[in-house]
């Protein structure tokens, strides 16, 4: 296993002036994996104050929790200090924190076992909770007692499922039967934490990984019209083969949550967007996905463009490879449609209001009245080059808005 040279450099650091220190977490678990870690955190036996004295740039990004960060080369490492955490008011955070000089009382309060790792600069792996056995049986298993885990934080519940969904692994039984114990608490996790597990969930490998939710009886819990999305027995089945085959799409918000909203339509699915606080964008090309996934969309050019005009290019791929896997629409059918968009995309047909050969400046200097009416001109003029692209002319186009008058 290899640290990167500017965590070893930090480690050394410490190690010099005296402390214990050691990448954690995450970090240890993606390289036992043989995963590049995302990020590096690090955990240390000294105070924070003591962390400032050591390194000559940090940013104070923590330091109620023991938490303070060292910048270099223009990227920002963690550093917290070993730490008992004391009660939980809120079910997401402690009121207060303990320093401790002691690694283990540290990785105690960990929420899993694949998660409370540590590994000294040396190499040494420091596992007192057999996370490292139970990333070989792929398996998720809480650090000691998972009810005292979830009901320090009640986000834990939705991560045992997304590092399930991650990893391709199993939640270990009591582990399991403690979601369902204390599904209740998600109540008080904020709808934009919970989405963030989500997202995370439906961008995985295995996306209907998400279903364990129903299973574990959470769902009632994630938001009020959650539950609606299980609410037969036969739609969790197809809800969950259609995430299943939704791990061959492209790994985009949009197309994952507009997979998984897919049979509540385009006005519930995007209640259910607003209600986690997605962004505009990624709602509004959801919605644009769950609206035109049912449509067939005829193998002609005028039917294709028609379609394309609705969303950007991009999109407009996704929906093709969705229309593919999710629908299994006729392969052929599909590889034509895709050669169609190619024709016209090469022949510079124009698809968007934009590309239009006339404005509505141009309709103004040529005698059109300011107001309404000069828009709906324009909408016409435009659903005209839709149906016949060679007239996406400036002179064809003034001339058909004055035959209009």
């Amino acid at each position: 296993m290899q640290i990167p040279k500017q965590v070893e450099w930090i480690l050394l650091q410490l190690e010099e002036h005296g402390y214990e220190a050691y990448a954690v977490g995450g970090c240890v678990r993606d390289m036992l994996l043989g995963r590049e870690p995302e990020d590096w955190d690090i955990t240390t036996s000294a105070r924070p104050e003591e962390v400032r004295q050591v390194f000559a740039r940090t940013i104070d990004t923590g330091l109620q929790h023991g938490t303070v960060t060292v910048v270099l080369d223009r990227t920002g490492y963690e550093i917290t200090t070993y730490r008992i955490d004391g009660e939980y008011e809120d079910g997401r955070h402690p009121k207060e924190v303990a320093f401790t000089r002691d690694l283990k009382e540290d990785l105690k309060r960990r929420d899993f076992t694949i998660n409370a790792m540590a590994l000294s600069r040396s190499g040494e792996l420091v596992d007192p909770f057999g996370g490292r056995e139970d990333l070989k049986a792929g398996v998720v298993r809480c650090v000691g007692d998972p009810s005292e885990r979830f009901s320090e934080d009640a986000l834990r519940l939705l991560r045992a499922v997304r590092f399930a969904a991650q990893l391709d692994f199993t939640i270990e039984e009591r582990t399991k039967l403690a979601l369902r114990a204390e599904a209740p608490r998600l109540s008080c996790v904020s709808r934009e934490r919970v989405q963030a597990e989500l997202t995370k969930t439906l961008l995985s490998r295995h996306p209907e990984r998400l279903c364990m939710i129903r299973e574990a009886g959470m769902a009632p819990y994630v938001s009020e019209s959650f539950p609606d999305l299980f609410a037969e027995t036969e739609a969790a089945r197809r809800l969950e083969r259609r995430l299943r085959l939704a791990a061959a799409l492209p790994s985009a918000k949009a197309v994952r949550w507009a997979a998984f909203l897919l049979e509540m339509g385009e006005d519930a699915g995007g209640r259910i967007l607003k209600e986690f606080k997605l962004d505009n964008e990624t709602i509004r090309c959801a919605r644009a996905l769950i609206r035109w996934l049912p449509v067939r969309i005829a193998g002609d050019p005028r039917a294709v463009r028609q379609a394309m005009s609705a969303m950007d290019d991009g999109l407009f791929d996704c929906l093709l490879e969705m229309k593919e896997i999710l629908d299994g629409e006729d392969g052929g059918h599909a590889a034509r449609l895709k050669l169609l968009a190619e024709e016209i995309r090469g022949k510079g047909d124009c698809i968007r209001m934009k590309d239009l050969a006339v404005t509505g400046t141009d309709l103004i200097a040529a005698g059109a009245a300011p107001g309404p009416a000069l828009g709906q001109t324009l909408k016409e003029l435009f659903a005209h080059v839709l149906e016949y692209p060679e007239d996406n002319v400036k002179e064809i186009l003034l001339k058909a808005a004055s035959d209009r008058d």
